[in-house]
């Protein structure tokens, strides 16, 4: 099967890959990046492990021209929810009648906490939006349902990434604590301070363990949050410094928890990836168990706690039922947790053709908001490309395409910095 995936950030590039691998076997997986502040950087993409046939830096409308000439079987849109409801509208442009069209898919990288009725509508009108859990599978038709929408496109699946050897504690090594940091929870300069803090603190209290705090990226990158505060930069102001005990790590997450006996963190979906594999799991409640900070969504799982319980020795034990019903038990139904999916991706494929797209906002249900979604991508109200929008991929000399490369570089470096070195600044200076 011919897979198309467009993806926007490094995580939601994993997210993307993976779940082509698995809702087609070995499928011919056809990458492409969306321009913007978060195209991943190589370092990034090569962290992630995931390869394609071929990766591409897009725009959107650059995309829907790949996929108009490009036949595919079905596409992956790991996207923000504006960016999937401009690359339908710019879909259901090119497809307005039934058509031999590829099926098109897309879902959440991880934990739904915020924003749950507008990223879903934003979602709907692909053919599938894939649910990460029976719990999320519930929300996301009610949320449909709620407004009248067609829910039958929500999919019950799972997390394609979680997986690994399950946990076995071991001798003859160190414990290993891991902190996963987070690029936007929390917020604040005090409370990201506060939980570099505690972590080094747990390390002086316990020399004969290793704490790792766990990065997604390094100063000037970014992923799929904005990060203004990279704890690089506060680990250079920790009173004493970081104790030799412990220390700032990157990688794959799943090679850091092959190492793990407690993973630790505010909100991170690693926490899910560390629970199915049985590995103790403790989510923060020192800063409140807030929205904000999406550590809700893990009312009931048994593994909320505060430093000072981990301190003391606490390893959460977490609840059987919260974890079948999150699509974490690490047992037998992860592996048919994407079965329905891939029949359904499989079953739509073969049809000889496929409905027009039909996204619950347009024109006459949003006509306030979906115009400026559409023009953020460059397309017209009606989804088609706007003029000098969609020049070819590969249009220009090496030279020209060179240059190009560079001045986007230099724009999002000029960007990143505004954002981690300026916007800061201006913050504190309007708090004298």
């Amino acid at each position: 099967m011919r897979v198309a995936v467009l993806a926007d950030s490094d995580t939601r590039w994993k997210w993307g890959a993976l779940t082509a691998q698995r809702l087609a076997p070995e499928p011919s997986l056809t990458g492409f990046l969306l321009r913007g502040r978060a195209t991943p950087t190589a370092r990034q993409l090569g962290e992630v492990g995931v390869r394609a046939d071929r990766l591409t830096e897009v725009t959107c409308a650059q995309f829907l021209a790949e996929v108009r000439d490009g036949r595919f079987d079905a596409v992956v849109l790991a996207l923000v929810g504006g960016a999937v409801q401009a690359v339908l509208h710019g879909m259901r442009a090119l497809w307005p009648q039934p058509a031999d069209r590829p099926v098109i898919v897309t879902g959440y990288v991880g934990v739904v906490y915020e924003k749950l009725a507008d990223g879903l509508l934003l979602r709907h009108g692909a053919d599938l939006v894939l649910a990460n859990s029976r719990h999320d599978a519930d929300r996301f038709r009610a949320v449909y349902e709620g407004v009248g929408a067609d829910p039958s496109s929500v999919t019950e699946a799972a997390l394609p990434f979680l997986g690994g050897a399950p946990y076995e504690e071991r001798t003859g090594r160190a414990h290993t604590v891991v902190f996963a940091a987070q690029p936007s929870v929390p917020e604040s300069r005090a409370d990201r301070g506060y939980l570099l803090r505690r972590a080094a603190e747990h390390a002086r209290l316990h020399p004969d363990r290793e704490v790792l705090v766990k990065l997604r990226s390094k100063p000037g990158e970014h992923t799929t949050h904005l990060e203004e505060l990279p704890y690089q930069r506060l680990a250079e102001k920790v009173p004493g410094g970081l104790p030799a005990n412990c220390r700032l790590v990157y990688g794959n997450m799943g090679e850091v928890l092959d190492r793990t006996d407690l993973l630790v963190t505010v909100s991170s979906t690693a926490a899910l990836e560390s629970l199915h594999r049985g590995i103790p799991t403790a989510v923060l409640t020192d800063l409140g168990i807030r929205e904000a900070l999406g550590n809700h969504h893990f009312l009931g799982s048994g593994c909320l706690a505060s430093w000072d319980q981990l301190d003391e020795g606490l390893r959460p034990r977490p609840d059987a039922a919260w974890l079948a019903r999150q699509g974490v038990a690490a047992d037998g139904p992860y592996d048919r947790a994407f079965e329905t999916a891939r029949a359904r991706v499989a079953e739509l494929a073969a049809l000889p053709q496929l409905p027009p797209i039909a996204p619950y906002y347009t024109r006459a249900t949003a006509p306030g908001y979906l115009p400026g979604i559409l023009a953020r991508h460059h397309l017209g109200p009606d989804g088609t490309p706007l003029p000098g929008a969609a020049r070819p991929v590969a249009e220009g000399s090496k030279v020209r395409r060179y240059v190009r490369s560079a001045l986007r570089d230099a724009a999002r470096g000029a960007y990143r910095h505004g954002v981690q070195r300026v916007a800061p600044a201006i913050r504190r200076m309007g708090e004298l």
